[in-house]
């Protein structure tokens, strides 16, 4: 062989090792980069796991409790009247007053979608402070799926040892199928 084909093949050579250690770089970079970012994935996904994890330790007590206590399906028109009822009841028990054409049944929130639904029922009392404390225990009850939602106190305008309370109360409930009764 000529020293000139030597030559030759001495430079095909280096420019096949060169072209190839440049394309090989590329690939591995690109592998790196890839792995790279898996791993940061995979690392995400397990801190949500961990976070995960640790809130169900927090609420398996709250889920027990709502298993336990979970309410009966019901039509919200008789759970609404029912709650109306209730209210008015608890406040001649406690002694308030019912304010003449201050009760409003509120638009049931029926969120289509939602496991719970809501009725409401806002009404305006006026009585002592200690019957209104006591009609507020009386209606929040967790247990019945019932709270008062929204207070408003304010001065009786015409007795000072008498308080005009604003209140809307609301039961949520899981809505009956159609169909049953």
């Amino acid at each position: 062989m000529s020293p000139r084909e030597k030559n030759l093949l001495l430079f095909f050579g280096a420019a096949g090792f060169i072209i190839l250690n440049f394309l090989g770089f590329n690939f591995f970079a690109k592998k790196k980069a890839e792995v790279s970012r898996d791993r940061r994935a995979a690392e995400t996904e397990l801190t949500q796991a961990q976070l995960i994890s640790e809130r169900r330790e927090e609420v398996l007590d709250d889920m027990d409790w709502l298993a336990d206590h979970e309410p009966q399906p019901a039509a919200y028109q008789d759970l609404q009247s029912n709650l109306q009822q209730l209210v008015e009841r608890e406040a001649q028990i406690n002694q308030l007053t019912i304010k003449p054409n201050s009760q409003k049944l509120l638009p049931t929130d029926q969120t289509a979608g939602n496991h719970y639904h809501r009725v409401k029922v806002q009404v305006s009392v006026t009585g002592t402070e200690k019957a209104l404390y006591a009609w507020f225990a009386r209606l929040n009850i967790p247990d019945q799926f019932r709270a008062a939602t929204s207070i408003l106190l304010k001065p009786d305008n015409q007795d000072d040892t008498k308080i005009d309370c604003t209140a809307v109360i609301e039961q949520w409930f899981v809505p009956a199928e159609p169909g049953t009764p």
